[in-house]
């Protein structure tokens, strides 16, 4: 069995409001052939999130010259928990689609990292409950009356979801309404998934985002006919990396979740993970497909 792909290229994301470099900055790996047809890694550290939109599109430019198939994974949840797209009454028969279309018309990003997270949370808040629910977390100084410093209560049963199935599957992940703080996905959601709409929307066709077009399905070559780039969601903590000493824990984990997925390729064990867990219930699945995303491996 031949590979799915030939480069693996993941994503550290980051929601900084200005420009930064290190540790908790964005961090993109690059898992290629040489011009040997080995594979060697390279990683970039833009300060700025317009400078890896740069960085990226030449990346998968030139693979696509090359005639290379990326899986390009990002570490930022795709999708948002079920029912999100019908409590804001948006139109289409794509959850996941409107929601990605709402939130191009909402962010404003600028190229020295000043964004709008804030306020986007605050909005979509208001237009949901009228209240500081379900997005929560930012600086005293952001504070406004429909978005907290802190949680305001807890999800009750008429709420939406607090976690996505795919958030519980991989034990530990967090909750996308979380805007700000330690481990906060919400902030760098709302930015990231723009982002990966305009890179979808430059390349067309080319470009599938799983599990939303490709189905929640094992993926094999004849499904990927025409493709360039699977973009997916990865939650690199779920693999445990060891970082080499001195390494910023951020380097070490697109390197080792790069790593890791061209080991399952070039031991054909990749395809079989774009598929549900077993036993997965059927609403479960169609959740994914529809609207929430799925975090590639979890629950595996």
């Amino acid at each position: 069995m031949p590979r799915l792909f030939s480069a693996y290229v993941i994503v550290d994301w980051s929601a900084a409001a200005k420009p930064t470099t290190g540790a908790d900055s964005i961090w993109i790996g690059v898992l290629k052939r040489d011009i040997r047809f080995r594979m060697a890694f390279e990683s970039y550290n833009p300060p700025t999130r317009a400078e890896a939109e740069t960085r990226l599109t030449a990346i998968l430019d030139d693979l696509k010259k090359r005639g290379e198939r990326c899986l390009l994974g990002f570490d930022f949840p795709l999708g948002f928990p079920r029912g999100f797209a019908a409590s804001l009454s948006l139109p289409g028969d794509e959850p996941w689609r409107a929601a990605w279309d709402q939130l191009g018309k909402m962010v404003k990003d600028k190229a020295d990292n000043t964004n709008n997270r804030f306020g986007v949370g605050s909005e979509i808040n208001r237009r949901m409950t009228g209240g500081p629910f379900p997005f929560w977390g930012c600086p005293p100084k952001d504070t406004l009356t429909t978005l907290q410093p802190k949680k305001t209560r807890d999800h009750g049963p008429d709420d939406l979801p607090e976690f996505r199935h795919a958030d519980l599957a991989a034990k530990g992940a967090a909750s996308i309404w979380k805007l700000y703080y330690n481990g906060s996905v919400g902030g760098q959601a709302i930015l990231g998934i723009p982002f990966v709409r305009r890179l979808k929307q430059a390349r067309g066709e080319g470009v599938k985002a799983w599990p939303f077009e490709t189905g929640f399905k094992t993926l094999a070559e004849a499904d990927l006919a025409g493709v360039d780039v699977v973009i997916a969601e990865v939650y690199p903590s779920m693999l445990k990396p060891q970082g080499a000493p001195g390494e910023v824990k951020d380097l070490t984990q697109v390197r080792t979740t790069a790593e890791h997925f061209a080991r399952l390729d070039e031991a054909s064990k990749l395809g079989a993970l774009f598929a549900p867990p077993k036993g997965t219930a059927a609403d479960v699945v169609l959740d994914a497909e529809r609207e929430e995303g799925w975090i590639l491996g979890a629950g595996a």
